[in-house]
């Protein structure tokens, strides 16, 4: 497949994982029992932090939609770098290659931290990646 294809699919699997991720993250329900005894302490404490008041439970959801609004972010980013393999791939190489790592890392980060679910689409879409890096035409160096 040509870099483009991988790209698009990458772009495609980082939306669902932002969808995902705000159904089941941001606004999911915790299990009756413990887990939403937990919310609940979380949203009743709220302290003064740098002049405002908060809770644990503002952090979290704040922090939930700041990952959406990046994996969306990234999922244009990734169409649009799909545009530009026609003209350039092998320039966007660098780009794709901390793209995949960020993927790893964020692969490495969800299988201590969280479940199985983000795991295996962010390694989907770290392999995309990769594989839209290998598939790219090797262009000859310029003479200088």
């Amino acid at each position: 497949m040509k870099p483009q294809v991988w790209l698009r699919i990458a772009s495609i699997l980082t939306l669902v994982h932002a969808v995902m991720h705000t159904i089941g993250g941001v606004f999911g329900k915790p299990q009756p029992g413990v887990a939403a005894m937990v919310v609940g302490v979380m949203q009743a404490n709220r302290f003064p932090v740098f002049g405002v008041t908060r809770s644990y439970s503002d952090f979290y959801f704040g922090l939930g939609i700041g990952i959406t609004i990046f994996l969306t972010v990234v999922a244009i980013l990734l169409w649009q770098l799909g545009t530009l393999t026609r003209k350039s791939a092998t320039e966007l190489r660098p780009m794709l290659a901390v793209l995949t790592a960020g993927f790893v890392a964020f692969t490495v980060d969800s299988f201590f931290n969280f479940f199985w679910g983000p795991v295996v689409i962010e390694i989907l879409i770290a392999f995309c990646l990769g594989s839209a890096i290998v598939t790219t035409e090797h262009s000859p160096l310029p003479l200088r």
